[in-house]
């Protein structure tokens, strides 16, 4: 008898259980997107061109220009909701300072490519507490154009790994007067040794 009993309280149990729907999660999409502000608004602006309006207030402190890794939920009209907007370093390539201000600690790679008009980069170097420093330097003497990824720990103690996100503009390179692709190496010194990365941009 008291196993009949368990095993009915079970099945009202699991019935009772069915009857609730589960909450659904909005589909969203995260991508690196360049600020574009308006008095106290904000448009993101894709790398493919998008521009992403958000529905409703956003607190945010970023200007037009600045790079930022957004958390958004697809619409038909591109009035959308955002998730989450996190500002992110934003750098331009350096014409001035290689070799003599090259300073290139090691850093782990984790994805390194060009979308639009930037050079996006995901890393990991080891953090304690100092902020540490980073530029991209071109070499104004290479007959091609050669990038250097430069980065300093600014004496920062032995740490603890973490993430980093960065993007630069690129537009430096690009001729104005043609519109030919250019092509460009990266050299980034890592973990294994010194890695090159040869990218176009159109």
């Amino acid at each position: 008898m008291m196993n009949l009993r368990i095993g009915v309280a079970l099945l009202l149990f699991t019935l009772i259980g069915c009857d609730k729907e589960l909450e659904r999660i909005d589909n969203y999409l995260v991508d690196f997107a360049t600020v574009l502000k308006e008095g106290s608004n904000f448009i993101f602006q894709l790398d493919d061109g998008t521009l992403l309006t958000p529905h409703g207030s956003l607190n945010l402190n970023a200007d037009t220009g600045d790079r930022v890794i957004l958390n958004w939920v697809p619409s038909d009209d591109n009035i959308v909701k955002i998730n989450r907007a996190t500002s992110i370093f934003t750098g331009r390539i350096q014409n001035e300072g290689y070799p003599s201000q090259h300073i290139n600690y090691p850093i782990k790679i984790q994805s390194v490519w060009v979308s639009g008009i930037y050079l996006n980069m995901i890393f990991e170097i080891e953090y304690h507490s100092k902020p540490h420093s980073i530029a991209i330097l071109r070499d104004m003497e290479s007959q091609t154009v050669d990038l250097y990824f430069a980065h300093t720990t600014n004496s920062d103690p032995k740490g603890y790994p973490q993430t980093m996100y960065a993007s630069f503009l690129l537009s430096s390179l690009l001729d104005k007067n043609t519109t030919a692709e250019t092509p460009f190496n990266l050299y980034i010194n890592t973990n294994s040794g010194i890695r090159s990365y040869h990218f176009t941009l159109k």
